[in-house]
């Protein structure tokens, strides 16, 4: 399983590739997974009727992996320690490092500024 952050999700949404490609295969195989962080980020991020229905279609052809007291106990240590080195990434790369952490998933994503950052995450190539 590899989970898929909301930058690449958005890409996918809009037809950019490489994500386009990478989103439409992980759905196909079965392999990709998102989190409910990023289904907000998503969700809220919704301007129009299409965009939400968009949204919506492509969140229900994946599992959604929740935010839960390991992932809690995850992100906290994450976060202590980038914020104590002075190397802060924002809450909610927090938050969805912390659940692809807490089940040794990889993640999927563009920002790899922020996330090569997360010790312990392993990132997967677009």
């Amino acid at each position: 399983m590899i989970l898929a952050d909301t930058d690449v999700l958005i890409d996918a949404l809009r037809g950019r590739d490489p994500s386009r490609a990478r989103i439409e295969e992980g759905l196909e195989r079965g392999t990709l997974a998102t989190t409910t962080i990023s289904a907000f980020e998503l969700s809220s991020g919704a301007r129009s009727d299409r965009q939400a229905n968009a949204i919506r279609d492509l969140l229900a052809a994946m599992p959604l992996f929740s935010f839960d007291l390991e992932s809690a106990k995850a992100a906290a240590r994450i976060r202590l320690e980038l914020e104590g080195s002075g190397r802060k990434i924002g809450m909610g790369d927090y938050l969805i490092a912390g659940i692809a952490v807490s089940r040794s998933v990889p993640l999927l994503t563009r920002n790899r500024k922020h996330f090569e950052r997360v010790p312990g995450l392993q990132l997967a190539d677009l």
